[in-house]
């Protein structure tokens, strides 16, 4: 048993157990807000306190009544509780009448939704018209052109659960931006350092995403926005909700300490000048001034050497800069005193051509040794 907080809080797989839930009930009674939980600690995990669990278990209807709440069905059995067709089933909720709660992606990639019993059996006695004979021309029309909702009403219902887990206006912006890909989020979202402080606070990915590469990609795309007019609504939200994030307090920037430190400028003292942006060094104070090259110090000029067969050899290093150094010690002969060499590709020239020219040979016929070091 993981007890927190001198018996306050507990952990969420001791919380299950003790509502009698299992773990996909539990975490399904998490997000529908069936179970209210709170952060612990510096890492911010979400547990259940002491008197949540009392107040759930003192229901009258505990456990079966919770348990009846966070019940979870397919499409057969969502069909079966409507007593019609899997198919009849599907297209009223592709057609946005029964919003699935949770989905996964089976063996064969294809998606599996999941409904909460309770809204389709609610379904049922509030819309019998569309249980039984044809169905109504706009909706024929709807499925005739492949409209499917079930992605859209799934992430509306994702996103309301994020926006009422916290308080936070940046978090509540963060959870807006993470049905958008990064393009949306750049286009809405000019700062980059706000860009990288809504990544910081994007939610976790939802329970049960799986792990393979295939099915995982096509989990990630239901989690995101496709629909245009969906797209524009989470635009807009996102930044109405910056807005909002902006008039509390500002991001962050790089190597402040606390979010909540402002990025405003520190006022000057009173009655200080303002320091022109192209004043010298020693005009601002706390900086030491740069040392100027003292003016009785001669600048050698150096004229460009002709070396053999016309090449020309540049002098090494700069002169004006060794001579008019200010710290080297008087007397010290520096690279500009010395004569300039001769560059590398010249003297081996040099060496070629005097060596053909007197037929001098290398020892050993020309070869090098066969002992590799």
């Amino acid at each position: 048993m993981t007890v927190d907080e001198g018996a306050r809080t507990v952990a969420p797989g001791r919380a299950a157990q003790e509502l009698e839930l299992r773990r996909d009930e539990f975490r399904l009674a998490v997000q529908l807000g069936l179970v209210r939980t709170v952060p612990v600690g510096e890492g911010g995990r979400r547990q259940v306190e002491r008197c949540e669990l009392d107040r759930l278990a003192a229901a009258p209807d505990f456990p079966a009544g919770l348990r009846e709440r966070v019940r979870a069905v397919g499409t057969g059995e969502a069909a079966a509780l409507l007593e019609i067709t899997p198919e009849r089933f599907t297209r009223l909720a592709r057609t946005g009448h029964v919003s699935p709660v949770r989905f996964s992606v089976n063996r064969y990639r294809a998606v599996v939704w999941s409904y909460l019993a309770e809204e389709v059996a609610e379904f049922g006695l509030g819309r019998p018209a569309l249980l039984t004979g044809r169905l109504p021309l706009d909706l024929r029309e709807r499925l005739a052109a492949h409209e499917d909702l079930r992605p859209r009403n799934w992430r509306a219902r994702r996103l309301g659960v994020l926006l009422r887990g916290t308080g936070d206006p940046w978090a509540r912006a963060a959870a807006i931006a993470s049905l958008l890909d990064p393009v949306q989020i750049a286009e809405v979202v000019d700062d980059p350092y706000e860009r990288a402080h809504l990544d910081r606070l994007r939610p976790p990915a939802p329970p049960g995403m799986p792990v393979r590469a295939g099915a995982h990609e096509i989990a990630e795309r239901l989690t995101r926005a496709d629909d245009p007019d969906e797209i524009l609504w989470h635009r807009i939200s996102l930044a109405l909700a910056l807005d909002e994030a902006r008039a509390e307090r500002p991001a962050p920037y790089p190597g402040e300490r606390t979010p909540d430190r402002s990025r405003t400028r520190v006022p000057a003292a009173a009655g200080a000048r303002p320091i022109p942006f192209n004043a010298p060094a020693a005009a601002v104070p706390g900086i030491p001034p740069v040392p100027s090259v003292p003016p009785s110090v001669p600048v050698p000029v150096v004229a460009p050497r002709v070396g053999a067969h016309g090449a020309v050899v540049r002098p090494v290093g700069n002169p004006a800069r060794v001579a008019a150094h200010p710290g080297r010690p008087a007397g010290q002969p520096g690279r500009a005193d010395r004569p300039p060499g001769r560059s590398v590709r010249t003297r081996f020239l040099d060496r070629f051509r005097r060596g053909k020219a007197t037929g001098e040979v290398r020892p050993g016929g020309g070869k090098r040794s066969a002992a590799w070091p």
